[in-house]
């Protein structure tokens, strides 16, 4: 049994513990460190391409990729390299997935965004904005409510053909399928991602250089537009990603510059060819693939990204770091619950478009459900939020946290589901 000298020693040195650990996390979240490990290795995966663009992950199909000028899609595993997705894509530009996990193109060929069923037809979303063409659809990306974000500018537009269109959008598809013109003040609107909570909308104007940045409001408009970030003297911006952490990686010359939430240069990821995008993949989401003039690379940081939706669940949990962090009041925590193997399925790799949508549909992966606690703890250890404690079905889920009342300092995140447990730590800044 401690002394009460012995006591009064231990909280004294807790106490310095906790001021210099505060000192140590305050420090680093001001000098905003960079997410990109010493000694990151580029490596190429792919090559032999005409010109590469769309990069997106599933845990299911691997990595799909464009190949813009050559008029095809690839789907890139670990096993079979690249082989044709979608041949011909009508020159495909940016790919994601939607919230129901069906393919979405940017099809530059045919001036529209469509959507890949999961029996292989191709469905168009948005193709006229009061009765003429759009120009050339080439970036997407989609709300978790289920609407679909997208640039639209002047390059692109197929041979032989008039723009119809006297600017460059960036658009709204609503969920019912409502196409709703955001911003018409872009000539040349390019990369689109949302901030974790999406909360904000971030589009780069290409041969400017520019990120730009609005609030989403209402969950369907843009407003309060202002300049977030810029990027070197020469080249153009293109495809770009956020992490969980809130940090932007923009494609750009010299390849991915990656951008602290404050808008400031963190780091430049040195890539061969003309960068042209970026997403999140593997089950974990901390390797970056890129895709850069000819060929395809991958890098593993020390972050993890903000997923695209996928046909199915990913197939393990995962506790995302909390947005943004520093925080005050508020911040968002996400998660994941992963699918189930709901039958014994083939082993063999079939890459062809039919026979993956058939494996998908058969049942091999589906929806499976959880019992989810989190919790938020304070540095003592003890619980004094409980966020989420009931059944999850698979999915990914984000959840505010407002620690009004609360000091200053750091706490804890824990995820506990299906025996999987992890923590993160979180700093409250007033």
């Amino acid at each position: 049994m401690k002394s009460p000298l012995q006591s009064l020693h231990l909280r004294a040195v807790i106490h310095i513990r906790f001021v210099v650990i505060m000192t140590c996390v305050l420090a680093t979240a001001a000098s905003a460190q960079s997410p990109v490990p010493a000694g990151a290795v580029v490596e190429k995966i792919a090559q032999g391409f005409q010109f590469v663009e769309g990069p997106v992950w599933s845990d299911s199909l691997g990595l799909l990729f464009s190949d813009l000028s050559g008029n095809k899609v690839y789907r890139w595993t670990q096993t079979t390299g690249a082989v044709a997705f979608l041949n011909p894509s009508n020159d495909a530009n940016g790919l994601t997935y939607d919230a129901r996990g069906r393919l979405l193109l940017c099809q530059t060929g045919l001036r529209r965004v469509a959507r890949r069923d999961s029996n292989g037809s191709i469905v168009s979303l948005a193709a006229l904005f009061n009765g003429k063409r759009l120009n050339s659809p080439n970036d997407v990306v989609v709300k978790s409510d289920g609407a679909v974000f997208f640039t639209d500018p002047p390059f692109n537009v197929p041979a032989g053909q008039q723009r119809e269109l006297t600017f460059s959008g960036i658009y709204r598809i609503s969920p019912s399928g409502a196409l709703q013109l955001l911003d018409s003040t872009l000539n040349e609107p390019n990369g689109i991602c949302f901030s974790p909570d999406e909360n904000k909308l971030y589009v780069d104007n290409s041969s400017q250089r520019i990120v730009y940045m609005w609030d989403v409001v209402h969950d369907s408009l843009i407003a309060n537009k202002r300049v977030f970030a810029s990027i070197g003297p020469t080249g153009y911006a293109d495809g770009m990603k956020m992490d969980g952490a809130g940090n932007l990686f923009c494609a750009g010359p010299l390849g991915i510059w990656v951008f602290g939430p404050d808008g400031n240069v963190l780091d430049t990821i040195l890539v061969p060819g003309q960068t042209t995008n970026c997403n999140w993949g593997d089950a974990d989401r901390k390797t970056l693939y890129i895709t850069s003039g000819n060929s395809v690379y991958r890098v593993r940081l020390a972050v993890t990204g903000v997923e695209e939706h996928s046909e199915v669940p990913g197939d393990m949990y995962m506790l995302y770091q909390n947005y943004p962090n520093p925080f005050n009041p508020v911040t968002t925590i996400g998660f994941r619950v992963p699918g189930q193997k709901t039958g014994s399925g083939s082993t063999s790799i079939d890459n062809s478009p039919s026979t993956i949508d058939n494996r998908l549909g058969s049942g091999v992966w589906g929806l499976g459900s959880s019992h989810v606690r989190l919790s938020v703890y304070d540095l003592l250890g003890r619980e004094i939020a409980v966020l989420v404690n009931d059944e999850r079905t698979s999915g990914r889920y984000s959840v505010a946290w407002d620690a009004v009342g609360r000091s200053s300092g750091l706490y804890f995140c824990r995820l506990s589901a299906g025996g999987f447990s992890e923590t993160r730590t979180m700093v409250l800044a007033k």
